[in-house]
């Protein structure tokens, strides 16, 4: 099962380091790296899941609109691109809230699936889940199932969907990250800075050996002549800017390797019966 999401977010949402959200004096890059994977995914005829911030849909509500109208679903990324345990319950769910109202006002639809920055839910603020199923999300795409830069969720045990049992008897169902072992790391080799870094012959062959598959990419992952924040530490630089010249051409041979398909569509093959259950 390969599940392919994109993370809707322009090249200067990225920065969790200096925490600058003065994002309306940037360049606006987004709508050329919007269309360039909407054109190479209508060629193909595939769909994917979005997971779009509020803040894309307030600000450039066309970028929504043209996604949603090429028969793309439609996820929630946060509004304002912070990390997840930044945030208090009430804070959480004002931002969540906003962005998700935000985004079902664009596109006239529910909005039901949620994907948290940075894969920042972890075992210290599952309330985040609760908050996730009280707003009408059906599914989530935050937890990364081992150690992590930001937390990680270790107790989760294999990358695989499950349902999430919620201590207010709430369910989610949990689509994860998946990665790859490398000298001891977990390496996330289908999205992000590690896609951009390995060659692609090893990105097929550990994508060959997942039976689940969820990749995670962004605009800014194909654009070599964006602009750099100067501001980042130099290991954050260098995975924000490694690869950027050859990604695409990488994506394209993913695409060409391999059947992909959207969490709902995901969601109708999984016998959920038979699927792991975790209790929070």
């Amino acid at each position: 099962m390969n599940i392919l999401t994109i993370d809707v977010e322009d090249w200067y949402n990225c920065d969790f380091i200096s925490r600058d959200f003065n994002w309306d004096n940037y360049e606006v890059r987004i709508y050329k790296g919007i269309d360039k994977i909407l054109d190479e995914l209508e060629r193909r005829n595939l769909k994917g899941t979005f997971f779009c911030l509020g803040w894309i849909a307030e600000k450039h509500p066309d970028v929504i609109r043209k996604i949603y109208s090429h028969g793309h679903h439609i996820g929630c990324h946060s509004y304002q691109h912070e990390l997840s345990f930044r945030f208090n319950r009430k804070e959480f769910l004002q931002d969540t809230s906003k962005s998700k109202n935000l985004l079902e006002n664009i596109i006239g639809q529910p909005v039901n699936a949620f994907r948290a920055p940075g894969f920042s839910i972890t075992e210290s603020n599952v309330w985040t889940f609760e908050v996730l199923a009280e707003l009408g999300f059906e599914y989530d795409c935050s937890l990364f199932p081992a150690g992590h830069d930001y937390g990680g969720y270790a107790s989760y045990g294999n990358a695989e969907p499950a349902i999430l049992h919620l201590p207010n008897g709430d369910i989610l169902k949990e689509f994860p990250i998946n990665f790859t072992k490398i000298a001891g790391k977990n390496i996330v080799f289908s999205g992000g800075g590690f896609f951009r870094l390995f060659p692609y012959f090893m990105i097929r062959y550990w994508a060959k050996c997942s039976p689940y598959l969820m990749t995670y990419f962004h605009p800014r992952d194909f654009d070599p002549e964006q602009p750099v924040i100067e501001s980042l530490p130099l290991l954050r630089k260098f995975k924000s800017y490694v690869g950027l010249k050859h990604a695409f051409g990488k994506f394209q041979n993913l695409l060409d390797d391999f059947d992909f398909i959207t969490v709902e569509q995901a969601n109708k093959l999984i016998d959920w019966t038979q699927a792991k259950m975790l209790k929070l």
